[in-house]
């Protein structure tokens, strides 16, 4: 058996490093194969116990009958058992132990016995020989090194058992190999030098041909698709030159009827003496796969709701496009429609999917012949031009997109109007590539902020815009932990016998960073879009009532607060458990404390929004609709929220006395307010003639800059210390003016100052 077990060595690769790695890792060392040495002629008598006890136990299970049964067999493996013991203990370990190792497993596994009895035995053993070795526990370093040995060899074992198997494994694979070159498919048969092909006739009938035993075999190649008779060719040569394993290639081949199926040919070379080369193989129909192929193909490169191409398959358009040189321009149209999520949240993404699908055949009809319009993902869609004349005739198409959306959507009973906001970017922009996607994305971007329901065209500054807002991003999310928040203080006034008396101030967000004060119009919208808003607004919240609180404690104790609030503050389940505990860490009374909410978010109120505002009125905390007038806020959001004050935005005050319309909508907001049992307050007051026209209208509040602009907690307290007045623009109520005088004022860390 000596040439197998040289075999069986390779197949496992039993080279010296590998054994050295073992050894290494089961921690052998000479002092194990020692201690066993030192042993070797004490177990004598007890490796031939053992060896009698396990095959007469081995004789119970009726598996093992067959082997054991022959007497001179038992016998021979009786011997070679006990003479592997004896080697375990005595060595020495080298090669030849090695060798001698495999050649054991190799006969058990020749003579029938499987693995799990292998194995099994090992067990046994072992057990066996603790009962002599660990009688005093001294010995139990000698059965640690016994269970290295063993082991070791266990791992042989099953190299043996596993290489064995392996080849087992691929000769039966072989033999299967050879039986399907005779049965399965189309078989062929061709002698290379006398060219001859033999054809079985299932290939024939695959082709619905006429059988026909021999030919050349132009009979063959004479019916292959000429765009994939040179490839099959080559695949043929590439396996005679030895370059390939084997033939294995798919091409078409033309029916009877003059119809292509696709196949899949595969062959192998064989050298006879006698006959020189020959090829054989199989032909198989591969026609119904290579159309699943096909239909997944598509599938995977164009959307299934809509049919369009997706993002995928528009990578592969544009970058195709990009490689190509010409002298006319070429352009993106990035599609976004404007309030979608609309549609969906209030009539469900089954009709989203209706609308999806219409708008698809809308813009569809917009593009050119040779365009190419994809479905980038929700409700964005792209479309690429090319071939334009110049680059007006993107924004033709862009309009005419625009213009297609605006026409009212039927469905079913419900009529829906659609718009959608447009981006712009060439393919080039000065002799250099652009990434036209980014770009138009840009000037989407752009024309959402300008309104929507339009087009914009991208422009090199947009992409410094968009680093610029990255990177803002990037610090906003640091700038609480970095306390580069900082809060400005704007004078509310009362107006009294002609003259504005502080009752209450607003507090204004804003971010000192990198030494420049960036203002709230900046980045106020990132936080909103990032959720930041969230902790940084009750950040303000509590800031706020703490500076209010502390100027309360030094003698303006009516001064009273506001705060603006962010939608998404609103939406947080726990907000108002946040408010009152913000309220109790800082003393501030709840009806000292005002919320500002817009028009917008009444708008987009949710029952959840609604119970919260009413939380809030309910603890005593007032509610203003700031900037009303300016949004589309129903009449009857005024009575149906618990609103406690009415701000008239700067732009309708601005313009009185002159403007004779702001002047009529001034007056209609202040008396719709009082009507309802709301304080009204006007934002933008300027000049004294603002003021005075706010006394005749009987609006009882005010602020603006005529007053005092926004200013932090410290400028603002020094002027606490004046005579009751501020720039002889507003005073001090004139019990708390005297207050303030006597006792000091108070530093935003609510520390005195005398």
């Amino acid at each position: 058996m000596e040439n197998e077990l040289k075999a069986l060595v390779e197949r496992v690769g039993l080279g010296g490093q590998t054994i050295l790695t073992r050894t290494r890792f089961l921690q052998w060392k000479a002092s194990d194969g020692q201690r066993l040495n030192r042993l070797a002629a004490r177990m004598e008598e007890a490796h031939q116990a053992f060896t009698d006890k396990l095959y007469e136990h081995l004789g119970n299970f009726d598996v093992l009958t067959t082997t054991l049964g022959d007497e001179a067999r038992l016998a021979r493996l009786k011997h070679s058992q006990t003479d592997y013991y004896r080697r375990l203990w005595s060595g020495p370990y080298d090669r030849g132990y090695v060798n001698d190792r495999l050649l054991v497993g190799l006969v058990h596994q020749r003579v029938g016995v499987d693995l799990e009895w292998y194995l099994g035995a090992y067990r046994l053993y072992l057990a066996e020989m603790l009962g002599h070795l660990l009688e005093d526990s001294p010995q139990r370093e000698v059965f640690d090194s016994l269970l290295k040995a063993v082991f070791f060899d266990m791992i042989l074992a099953i190299d043996t058992y596993s290489a064995a198997q392996r080849q087992a494994l691929e000769d039966s694979e072989a033999r299967l190999a050879r039986a399907l070159r005779g049965s399965e498919d189309g078989i062929w048969d061709w002698d290379i030098e006398a060219d001859r092909l033999y054809l079985s006739e299932r290939w024939t009938d695959m082709l619905g041909l006429p059988a026909e035993s021999t030919s050349s075999s132009n009979r063959w190649f004479d019916r292959v698709h000429p765009d994939d008779l040179s490839g099959l060719r080559e695949a043929i040569s590439a396996h005679l030159q030895g370059h390939t394993n084997s033939l294995v290639h798919e091409y078409r081949i033309r029916t009877r009827c003059g119809d292509y199926l696709w196949v899949l040919v595969r062959g192998v070379v064989e050298h006879c003496r006698r006959s020189g080369r020959r090829m054989a193989g199989s032909q198989t129909d591969i026609s119904s796969r290579k159309a699943a192929e096909g239909r997944l193909r598509h599938a995977a490169r164009h959307d299934s709701l809509t049919g369009l191409a997706n993002r995928l398959h528009l990578d592969e358009l544009l970058h195709a496009a990009q490689q190509r040189t010409s002298n006319r321009e070429s352009a993106l149209l990035f599609v976004d429609l404007d309030r979608f999520k609309l549609i969906n949240d209030s009539l469900g993404h089954g009709v989203g999917d209706l609308v999806l699908m219409e708008v698809a055949k809308r813009l569809a009809r917009c593009v050119r012949p040779g365009d190419h319009l994809a479905r980038f993902g929700g409700d964005e869609f792209v479309a690429l031009l090319g071939d334009l004349a110049c680059a007006a005739d993107a924004e033709r198409v862009a309009q005419r997109m625009l213009d297609a959306l605006r026409q009212p959507l039927q469905l079913g009973e419900r009529t829906l109007s659609l718009s959608a906001s447009i981006g712009i970017a060439p393919l080039w922009l000065d002799g250099r590539p652009l990434d036209a996607l980014q770009a138009a994305d840009l000037a989407l971007y752009r024309a959402k902020n300008a309104g929507k329901d339009q087009f914009s065209l991208y422009f090199d500054d947009l992409r410094g815009s968009a680093q610029r807002r990255l990177d803002l991003e990037s610090a906003l999310s640091q700038a609480v932990a970095r306390e580069e928040y900082v809060l400005h203080y704007q004078p509310i006034c009362r107006l009294e016998n002609g003259r504005p008396y502080l009752v209450g101030v607003e507090a204004l967000l804003r971010w000192q960073h990198d030494g420049q004060l960036i203002g709230p119009q900046e980045f106020i919208p990132i936080l909103e879009e990032s959720r930041e808003i969230v902790r940084v607004g009750e950040w303000v919240l509590r800031e706020a009532c703490h500076q209010v609180r502390c100027w309360q404690l030094l003698g303006q104790t009516q001064l009273y607060c506001s705060v603006n609030l962010s939608i998404r503050q609103l939406q947080q389940p726990d907000f108002t458990d946040r408010l009152i505990a913000i309220l109790d860490e800082t003393g501030l009374a709840p009806s000292r404390l005002v919320l500002e909410i817009t028009e917008t978010l009444l708008m987009q109120h949710s029952d959840t929004v609604m119970a919260t505002l009413q939380q809030i009125a309910d603890l005593g905390v007032r509610l203003a609709l700031d900037d009303f007038g300016t949004g589309y806020c129903s009449l009857g959001y005024l009575k149906r929220f618990p609103l406690h004050l009415l701000k008239v935005d700067r732009s309708f005050i601005a313009g009185v006395p002159e403007d004779a319309d702001a002047a009529v909508i001034s007056r209609a907001i202040i008396g719709l307010g009082q009507s309802l049992g709301l304080e009204v307050i006007a934002e933008g007051v300027e000049r004294p003639e603002h003021m005075q026209f706010l006394i005749d209208a009987g609006c009882r509040y005010a602020q603006g800059y005529g007053f005092s602009r926004p200013k932090a907690a410290a400028d603002l307290q020094r002027s606490f210390s004046a005579e009751g007045c501020f720039e002889e623009l507003w005073c001090l109520l004139p019990d708390h003016a005297a207050n303030l005088r006597r006792i000091g004022v108070c530093t935003p860390s609510g520390s005195r100052t005398a």
